[in-house]
C-alpha cells in the first residue's frame, strides 16, 4: 500500500469511536504510567509492580470463577496484594526480591491451577493476558482518569515528602516524614495503576508501562521535576504511537504500545551516548 492510503486509513479509523476512546485511554494511562513510574524506579519498585503485574492474573481469574466482571475485581485485588507484599517484606530478615519472587512465584502458580477450573470466558481472558486496548469502554476511561486524577493530587500535595522519601529515606525520617504511611499510600496507587493499565497492555506487558517512559526520561534529565514530566511525555506519546501503529499495520495494540516504548528508549540511548562522546570531546580540547 502506498502513504497516501495508509494516511487516509488512519483518517477512517480515527473516525470510529472505539479508535477515539483507545488514543484517550492510551493518553491517561501513558501520563500515569510514566508519572508513578517515574517515582517506582528511583525507589527500586520496578520489580514489585512486575509481581503485582503478574499477581494480578490470580484476581481475574477469581473473578471469573465468582461470575463477576474481572476488570472491577482486579481493583482490591491488587491493592490488597501490594500491601500485603510489603507488609510480608516488613516481617521477615530476608531481601524484598526474594520475597517478591516467591509470592510472584505462588501467585502465578495459583492463577494457574484456578485456571483449570473455568470453562468459557476463554477469548475475554486471553484479552486480558496481552491486551487490547481498542476494546476500552467509557467505564475503564472513568477508572483511568479516577486514579490518575487521584495519583496526581496525592502526589501533588505531599510532593516534597515525596521527593525527599524518594532520594534519601533516611533523611526523611529524620525530618519527620511518615515514611510507612508514604510508602503504603503510594503501592496503593502503584496496585491500582497496574490494574487500570491491565486492559490496554495485559497482565504480561503491564510492567513495561510503568518502567520503561521512566527508564527513558532518566536517561534524558538529571533535574527531578524534567525527570516526571518527560516520563509522562514518553509515556503518552509512546501510547498514542503504539496505538496508531497497531491500527494501521493490524497488530496487537498492547504489544504495539511496548515496542513503540521500547524503541523511543533505545533512541534515547544512542542519543545520551552521542552527547557523552561529545562532551567528553569537548573537554579534551
Amino acid at each position: 500500500m502506498s502513504l497516501n492510503t495508509e494516511f487516509t486509513r488512519l483518517i477512517e479509523l480515527l473516525e470510529f469511536p472505539f479508535m477515539q476512546r483507545a488514543l484517550l485511554g492510551g493518553v491517561l494511562l501513558g501520563l500515569l504510567g510514566g508519572l508513578l513510574g517515574s517515582f517506582a524506579i528511583l525507589r527500586q519498585l520496578s520489580f514489585f509492580s512486575h509481581t503485582v503485574g503478574h499477581a494480578a492474573l490470580l484476581g481475574i481469574v477469581l473473578g471469573v470463577l465468582l461470575n463477576l466482571d474481572p476488570t472491577l475485581t482486579l481493583l482490591p485485588f491488587t491493592v490488597l496484594f501490594g500491601l500485603g507484599v510489603i507488609y510480608l517484606i516488613s516481617q521477615t530478615d530476608l531481601w524484598s526480591d526474594t520475597v517478591l519472587n516467591i509470592v510472584f512465584s505462588a501467585s502465578l502458580a495459583l492463577a494457574i491451577i484456578a485456571l483449570s477450573f473455568i470453562q468459557t470466558y476463554q477469548g475475554n481472558l486471553m484479552n486480558l493476558l496481552f491486551g487490547d486496548i481498542l476494546a476500552i469502554q467509557g467505564k475503564d476511561l472513568g477508572l483511568s482518569l479516577a486514579v490518575l486524577t487521584l495519583s496526581v493530587v496525592s502526589l501533588g500535595l505531599t510532593l516534597r515528602s515525596q521527593i525527599l522519601l524518594t532520594l534519601h529515606e533516611g533523611m526523611a525520617k529524620a525530618q519527620g516524614v511518615a515514611v510507612r504511611l508514604h510508602q503504603a499510600w503510594f503501592v496503593v496507587l502503584l496496585s491500582l495503576a497496574v490494574a487500570v493499565a491491565i486492559k490496554a497492555v495485559g497482565v504480561l506487558l503491564v510492567n513495561a508501562f510503568l518502567v520503561i517512559p521512566a527508564a527513558t526520561a532518566k536517561l534524558l534529565s538529571r533535574q527531578f521535576a524534567v525527570f516526571i514530566l518527560l516520563s509522562t511525555g514518553v509515556g503518552a506519546i509512546s501510547a498514542i504511537l503504539g496505538i496508531v501503529s497497531s491500527a494501521v499495520l493490524n497488530l496487537a495494540s498492547g504489544p504495539s504500545i511496548v515496542v513503540a516504548q521500547f524503541l523511543l528508549f533505545l533512541m534515547t540511548v544512542v542519543l545520551s551516548r552521542l552527547k557523552r562522546q561529545q562532551a567528553r570531546e569537548a573537554w579534551r580540547k
